[in-house]
This record gives C-alpha cells, structure tokens and sequence, in this order.
C-alpha cells in the first residue's frame, strides 16, 4: 500500500490559486486513474481535477467553497502496489500544512484592485473579512513578485490594524455646513413585488474586471462605417467550397481577425499595455475572440499569433475555443496573453456599441451588424444610389497613450481591409 497526495494543480502562468466548488468524490470512495475526484473554479475557469492514480479516497483536506493555493495538497489517496516514481511525494521537504481562509457568502460592498495593482481572491476576501476598504488596501506595502500583496503581507497588517492607537489631542474646528444627503440606498427583500437573483460566480467575476477596467482605463470609442458589399458577396460564393477544403463553416469573425491582426502589425502602439508611467509594446499578435455562453455570460478565449495564420487556420482556431467555451472545455491558458480583443456584437443584431477594454489591453473592436442600406456609389458616369452592405466598427481604446487621430485612423484601416476585399480572393 501507498499513499498518494493529490495538489491543488496549476492552471495557468498567473493562477496562483483555486477555489473548490464541489468533491466529486468521498472518503472511502473508490477512484479510477484519471477519474474526477472534484471540481474546481480560478478567476479565468471552471474545471475538474482528475487523479493521476488509482485507488481510494481516504482523506479531504479542504471544504467545498475554500481558496486553496496552487501546489497545496488537498486530498489522500491509498494505491495498492508501488505508485510510479514520478508520483511518488517528495520527502526531502517537509510537508507543510496550508491554512485557508473561507470566503464570505456575501459582502455589504464590492472590494476591487484599483489602478494597476492585482490582488489574489484569497487576500480581497481577507480584507472583505477585516473591513479593509479598497483605498486602505492600496496603502499596504506588498512583498511578492513585483510589489504584489501576499497573505503575510494582509495578516501582518491586519494584526496591526487591530492594535489600540494613541489618540492625539484635537483642537476645536471650526463650524462647518452639513453635508448634503447621501443619495439613499434602496435595499430590497423577498415579498417587495421583486424577483432576487444571486449572482453566479462567472457574473461577479465579470461585473469585478468591468469595474476595475473603468476605474484603470480613459476609455475613448470612434466609429467608422464600412461598405462591406464585396466581402458579403465573395462569402456567399465561397462558402461551399470553403468548408470541403477546410471542414469549417465560413463565418465573417475570422475574416475580421485577420483585419484585425494585419492593421495591428501596421500601428503596433495599439498592441501594448500600460504599466505605471511605461508603454509595453507586444511583439506577438495575440486576439482575444469574444464569445456568448448558454448561461448569457461572455468569455474571452485567446487566437493566438493571429497575424500568422491564413483564413482557414483562424477558422479552425476560432470554431474551436468558442465550441470549447460553450461546452465549459476551455483551459485557463486559453484566456491569457491576449494583446487586443474583437467582439462581434453584430451577431446578436447591433449595429454599434461601445465596448469596455479588457485590462491590460489598450484597445478593443466591436464589429456591427451587417445591414444592406441605400448608399451613394460614386461611378465614372456619375453618383448613383444603390443598395450596399454596410457596417460600424465601434473602435474603443485607451486615451492614456492612444489619442484620437491613432485610434481613429487603425479602425479606419481595419475598414479599408474589409472594403478592399476581391470578389475573387483565394479561400
């Protein structure tokens, strides 16, 4: 017999941390290799944790709904014979016992990062738990990588915090005029002619990384029309033979990818980030492809290197992650590095919007709805009227290091690859 440690695995680059949403299994249960044994939630995806062995769950060392850091073990298995030597636990370090700290079931007020600053789940529900305000938790020095907050940092904090503090003597001010009212809170409860609907988790973490973008970012839209007649025309021509030759179904999401990516290369200061006084111009193309899941929620699975692939490599690529998203198959590595997103609004019918940067990203693409409308067609005979396919590319960005004229002029490029597009191109 032998005993087997299953780890909290790891995620994703950044993820550095879980929570648990429910054991699939329990003490005393028996588990197949590579059975799941429980499933659990990272702020970018749900997933399950299978075993690496065979054998019987003897122990569960977290509860469901704890954040547990990566690497932490979790759970014992007992394997009957010798397990493999590269299963086998490590004991030249001693093992050492990770404590937790539950999340609240509900906080009177959202905690969010503020600026650039990234906290773990683990140390907002720590300063959700302690009272600790977002403007108090800035202040904390952080001794993690690059400055970052780690537990011990919190913990020390709030043990100072907590310590009585002289209180110096306050000369008398001077009469001052009441503030005005606060606008009151309406606080609703069951029976008051409303519905209450909790929040899923994928909605919190959602309304979390909305509200932190607004609060980071000068979010600034322009808009460009473009005649996209051509394209629409050459799609309906190519679209049979596109699918025999490639397996997928033609849709225009790739096509605005690849515009996407190609003004991209041709105005790089739109594919960077902003870290603190500093610009980080990305080198790699990496496009972030919105994506609507059964549940109305949105998820932002990445294409990466888009500018090196060809209209069927992006139509394989994006088929793919959004199939996976929708099926809840999505790897936390699938939603990392993105360097600019496009979002396809027009598949639900807008003709614009305007759409909220995804942090650290500077820009954004919303694609409109595609819509025949009557146009002034300048010919060699003179203006005519004539019934043209039109869209709106809603083109937000970030007014920090991107100013009207570039922002304008790449959405305007993005158009004119859309509206140069041959009848007869190659699919």
């Amino acid at each position: 017999m032998a005993i087997f440690e299953l780890t909290m695995p790891k995620m994703g680059e950044s993820i550095i941390e879980a929570t648990i949403l429910k054991w699939t299994k329990k003490p005393g249960d028996p588990i197949g290799q590579d059975e799941s044994v429980l499933d659990i939630a990272t702020d970018k995806v749900d997933s399950e944790v299978p075993s690496p062995v065979a054998g019987v769950l003897t122990e569960i060392r977290f509860a469901e709904g704890d954040v547990v850091p990566v690497g932490a073990v979790i759970a014992l298995i007992e394997t009957s014979g010798e397990m493999p030597e590269q299963l086998a636990p490590n004991t030249s370090q001693p093992e050492v016992a990770v404590p937790f700290v539950p999340e609240p079931v509900s906080a009177d007020e959202p905690l969010v990062a503020s600026g650039n600053r990234f906290y773990s789940p683990l140390v907002l529900n720590i300063a959700r738990t302690e009272g600790i305000s977002t403007r108090e938790l800035d202040q904390i020095a952080g001794t993690g990588r690059e400055g970052r907050v780690t537990k011990k940092d919190i913990l020390a904090y709030v043990a100072v915090r907590t310590q009585p503090q002289p209180v110096a003597p306050v000369a008398p001010a001077a009469p001052v005029k009441p503030a005005a009212p606060a606008t009151p809170i309406v606080t609703y409860t069951a029976g008051s002619n409303v519905e209450i609907v909790e929040m899923d988790r994928m909605r919190k973490l959602i309304a979390h990384n909305m509200l932190l973008s607004k609060q980071t970012s000068a979010h600034v839209t322009s808009f460009v029309e473009a005649d996209v007649t051509h394209l629409v025309l050459w799609r309906e021509k190519a679209k049979q033979a596109f699918q025999a030759r490639y397996g997928e179904k033609l849709t225009f999401t790739p096509v605005f990818v690849m515009a996407v990516a190609r003004a991209l290369r041709e105005f790089p200061a739109l594919n960077a980030s902003v870290d603190g006084d500093k610009i980080i111009l990305k080198k790699d193309i990496h496009i972030g492809v919105a994506v609507a899941l059964p549940t109305d929620n949105l998820i932002v699975p990445v294409v990466r290197h888009a500018d090196r692939l060809n209209l069927g490599g992006l139509s394989a690529a994006i088929n793919d992650l959004a199939q996976r998203a929708r099926a809840n198959k999505l790897k936390a590595d699938d939603l990392e590095g993105g360097t600019y997103t496009l979002s396809n609004v027009g598949t639900f019918g807008s003709i614009m919007g305007t759409p909220i940067l995804l942090q650290p990203q500077v820009g954004i693409l919303a694609t409109g709805a595609i819509r025949k409308l009557p146009s002034v067609v300048e010919t060699p005979a003179g203006d005519v009227i004539a019934i043209r396919h039109k869209m709106i590319l809603s083109h937000t960005y970030d007014h920090r290091i991107i100013d009207g004229a570039l922002g304008s002029k790449f959405a305007k490029r993005v158009a004119d690859f859309l509206e140069s597009w041959s009848l007869d191109a190659e699919i």
